[in-house]
Order: C-alpha cells, then structure tokens, then sequence
C-alpha cells in the first residue's frame, strides 16, 4: 500500500477557506493545460482533497492511465496503472450535478467511500454515473475543455493506456479572493 500523505494533505490545507476565496486546480499536460473549477458547495471534502494533493506536488509527473474515447479520461495513480492512491480514502459526496463534456469526477471501486486521489474528465454526458460518483469541478474554459478533449482522442493499447504517455507535468491551485 502506498505511503498515506494525509498529514501532508491536512497541512497544506491550513490556508484554504472557501469563504474567502474562491480555487481552481492547473493541470499542465503534456498535452495542453486544463483548468477546472471546483465545487465546494456540493463536494467540499473532495475539492480540498484535490487542492491539497495538488499542493504537495502529488500530481506532478503521474500519466493519464485511462482514456476511452467519448467517455472519460482518468489520471492520478501515482503507480501509473489505476490501482494506486495517496494511502488513505475519503467519503463520498453524490450531488445533482449532471456527468457532461469536462466535468471533474473521482474515480473510486466499487465501494462508494474508496477514493483518494484518482479523478476522471467526462468527454460528453454520462448519465448512468449521475448521483453515483462525486462531481467536485468542471473545466474552466473552453481551452481547458479542448485540451481535455484532445487527451480523449489518443490512440490506446491494452488496458485503455494511452499508447504513448500523457502526463501530468505539474499541477498547481489558483486562488481568487472573492
């Protein structure tokens, strides 16, 4: 099992106050840069877990391991292989917001309470995961969407790995006071 960088996380959280400020995450891909808004209002537990991870540099250099085209693009299994985490799991938060085109997900197993750190990028609408996985963010723009997009598109191999890498070179939180 991999390392738990909860007290990381926690640490790194500290600053956060969603009253205050309003958060975006800065995925830098290989291909592109995608921007995505969270949503603390419906899934604030998971927009702070993203936010801290991305903080602490956990997304940096992790590949996005799933691809299926028109469905999702998944990323953030430090391991590579869409079995990994950050070592500890967190609660689910299901909302009423619709699964559509650069909405922001978290990956889980078939247990509702098992993400940690894997999210997934919706290519188009999605209904069959409505109110059962966490929506917490959506594309900011629509270069944020095409970049995402365009990841939808790679050629594949086994496994829905996309044939040649994408990575998550670096990501970053950007925040707004209010």
């Amino acid at each position: 099992m991999a390392a738990n960088r909860r007290a990381e996380v926690d640490a790194a959280l500290k600053d956060v106050d969603f009253d205050k400020n309003t958060y975006q995450v800065e995925f830098d891909t290989t291909m592109g840069k995608i921007l995505v808004d969270v949503y603390p209002d419906v899934a604030p537990g998971h927009s702070r877990n993203l936010i801290g991870l991305a903080k602490i540099g956990f997304y940096d250099g992790i590949i996005v391991h799933r691809v299926i085209k028109g469905f999702v693009i998944q990323a953030g299994c430090p391991e590579g292989r869409g079995t990994g985490g950050p070592g500890y799991t967190i609660k689910a938060e299901f909302n009423d917001r619709l699964h559509e085109a650069g909405i922001l997900s978290m990956a889980r197993t078939s247990d509702p309470n098992s993400a940690g750190s894997q999210f997934f990028i919706c290519m188009g609408r999605v209904p069959h995961l409505d109110r059962q996985y966490t929506v917490f963010g959506k594309t900011a723009d629509d270069v944020s969407l095409k970049n995402a997009l365009s990841i939808g598109d790679v050629q594949t191999g086994a496994g829905d790995r996309p044939a040649d890498d994408v990575t998550i070179k670096s990501a970053r939180v950007v925040v707004t006071p209010k």
